[in-house]
């Protein structure tokens, strides 16, 4: 039985956020995808939360059904205040916060920024490129063609390009709702990924926080992890071996394994 209660869309932070509810009761948890993730792909993933959380996954302003378009500031800092906002905005005092990817560097600058709020964090292989450090392993072109594709219209097999790996499903689902994916956006925050520090804000993490680590994802390697644990020793540090980066569409099971007890309850 599915745990969807609805999507909605709620005015915070200056624009429309639209989010994806699952499960309805429990803690609340809010689900931050990565660059070119709308939250409908991130559904198989908040279905299963949605067993244990009161769970929302946001649309990313430019992605999915948020607001979108070249009057808007996609950077970093302005996409963390969206989460605090989008929280207030719902009423939602205390939440954990998971965030995939550039989801993960948005959330840990929104936990910092906003410390009273976020009851526990994890960041699913986060970039940790800056600047001065080794490039993010995408390229823009990568990502920009296929978005430009999927503009003109494009089917599963036309994606299977791009994401070779991944089922007929998940290419469908993609191939339906990249194009809300609004280039300039996905082009700051490739941009950022190197120009921000996201080393900095973690001294200053006050939630107990999970690293998860894909362990063919070529993201964070061992001195990666080692910088980490140096700047912040209480986060608790998992690795998912057999996943890449998108690491549930790679290992489902031991992706939900990797949280252990540290929700509370087993995924």
């Amino acid at each position: 039985m599915s745990t969807f209660v609805h999507g909605g869309n709620v005015q915070a932070n200056g624009i429309r956020q639209h989010y994806l509810r699952y499960g309805g009761n429990g803690p609340a948890l809010i689900l931050i995808p990565g660059i070119t993730s709308p939250a409908i792909t991130w559904g198989f993933v908040a279905e299963r939360l949605g067993e244990h959380f009161d769970t929302y996954v946001l649309d990313v302003r430019g992605r999915g059904l948020s607001s979108t378009g070249p009057e808007l500031d996609y950077s970093a800092e302005t996409c963390a205040h969206d989460i605090s906002a989008f929280a207030k905005a719902m009423k939602l005092d205390r939440y954990h916060l998971v965030g995939h990817s550039m989801g993960a560097r948005f959330a840990v600058r929104s936990a910092v920024l906003h410390p009273a709020s976020v009851e526990r964090l994890v960041l699913i292989d986060p970039p940790v490129s800056g600047p001065g450090r080794r490039e993010y392993p995408s390229k823009l072109p990568w990502y920009v063609d296929s978005i430009r594709q999927s503009l003109l219209g494009m089917d599963a097999e036309a994606m299977r390009a791009f994401c070779a790996t991944w089922t007929d499903e998940q290419l469908q689902l993609r191939a339906e709702w990249l194009h809300t994916c609004y280039e300039p956006a996905i082009v700051r925050a490739l941009n950022d990924f190197h120009d921000v520090d996201f080393h900095q804000d973690l001294p200053r993490l006050e939630a107990p926080a999970l690293l998860m680590i894909a362990g063919r994802g070529g993201v964070i390697t061992a001195e990666d992890e080692a910088e980490i644990l140096a700047l912040q020793p209480n986060i608790r540090t998992v690795h998912v071996e057999n996943a890449g980066h998108m690491i549930p569409w790679d290992d489902l099971e031991d992706f939900f394994n990797a949280f252990g007890d540290f929700l509370g309850p087993r995924l």
